[in-house]
Order: structure tokens, then sequence, then C-alpha cells
């Protein structure tokens, strides 16, 4: 828990009711709301949170979605900013927020792919997309991220820059829609390089020995 000054600003990408689709409430919809699986729980960030590791609970199944003892409220102001890194790389398709009561909700959604550890100075950039939000007490709304843009996430920044009025705001489920693929395992390449004896390293072992051998 701490204080901080901020105040971002500008985006683009901005999008609208028209960008929000409803969908069936069933359990084929909760399947497609999976990718929480796939974050780095240990490495996320949330920026501005008043309980420390809150912003981490919002990220949950899709059935525990409606449970109100886990959540994250802001702390000196009405903004949060999440930092959320992947296990492997993600194509993201859509975002559910399940806000607040009433103006505890947030109002506005600021996405940034691939910037990881963004503070509150950094939200000032241009942001990759950018949603109005309308309040959701059930994760009705779904948000339709641009996929070509979102391709190849492998760290997530949301920024909730404002909600409807409150001093605070609070969020209890976040889910993400897409698709996963593994990061490509390039430590395997250098434990194989590394089983190979280099000569040269031999080469001076055995020198040394004869020195020492001599003397």
């Amino acid at each position: 828990m701490s204080g901080h000054s901020h105040r971002g600003g500008g985006g683009h990408g901005h999008g609208n009711c028209a960008d929000e689709h409803s969908h069936d409430d069933g359990p084929e919809r909760g399947m497609q709301f999976t990718l929480y699986t796939k974050i780095d729980k240990d490495n996320v960030e949330c920026l501005n949170e008043v309980d420390d590791g809150s912003g981490k609970l919002v990220f949950k199944p899709w059935d525990e979605r409606l449970d109100k003892e886990k959540l994250v409220e802001s702390d000196a102001d009405e903004e949060l900013l999440f930092n959320i890194p992947f296990t492997g790389h993600v194509k993201l398709k859509g975002i559910v927020v399940i806000g607040g009561e009433e103006d505890y909700h947030p109002a506005e959604m600021r996405l940034f792919k691939n910037r990881p550890h963004m503070t509150f100075d950094d939200v000032r950039a241009d942001a990759d997309q950018v949603f109005e939000m309308q309040r959701d007490r059930t994760g009705e709304l779904e948000y339709s991220t641009k996929i070509a843009r979102f391709s190849g996430v492998h760290t997530l920044s949301i920024h909730f820059s404002k909600n409807f009025g409150e001093d605070s705001t609070k969020i209890y489920y976040i889910g993400l829609r897409g698709e996963f693929s593994p990061a490509p395992r390039q430590e395997v390449l250098l434990v194989s390089y590394e089983a190979y004896p280099n000569p040269a390293d031999h080469k001076t072992s055995l020198q040394d020995q004869a020195r020492h051998e001599i003397q």
C-alpha cells in the first residue's frame, strides 16, 4: 500500500458500445475464458492496490467470477494498472470485467501490448486499444480486441484510468479470451551446447597440471 501521484492521458483506438458483445451465460462460454491458467501469477503486478497482492485474485475461474470475497480496490485515487505476464504467447480476442457497485465500477480500460513493468508515468503513451466501459456486475459484456494487434502477446498491461465518480475503483473479475502458444524452449539449446567439452579448456587444464608437477 503506497501513495502516488499520476495522471494518464492520450491513447487511440477508442472503443464504444459497438465493440461490446453480449453472450449467453452458460458453461460453453465459461470454457472460453481459460487464459487465466496461462498467467505467470507470481509475477503479476497491480499498481495502486489497497492490499498488496489483491490484484492477482481477480484472475480466477469463470464459475467464481461472482465471488465478492476476492477483489482489488484502488488506493490513492481511482486508477489501477495491471502488468500481466503470460507463460507463453497469447492471441487475445476479448476481455470481460466485473467491476464494483455503482460508481466504483471502472469507466475506461486502456490496453498495452508487450510493455513489461509499466508504471503510471508510462501510461501517458498511446494505448494499443481503449474501451469506454459500461457497468457490468455479472460478466455479461465482452470487450473485443483488435486481434491482429493483440497477437504474440507475452505481457498485457491494463490501465483502468477512471471510474464513474467514486474516489476508488473496485474490480472483482477480469476474464481473458484467446489462444495460447507455449514459448520456444531456448534453454534446451543452451544445455546441448554446454554438454560438449571445450577442447581449449581441456588443454589449459592439462598445461596447468604439467606446470604444477614440474614445480
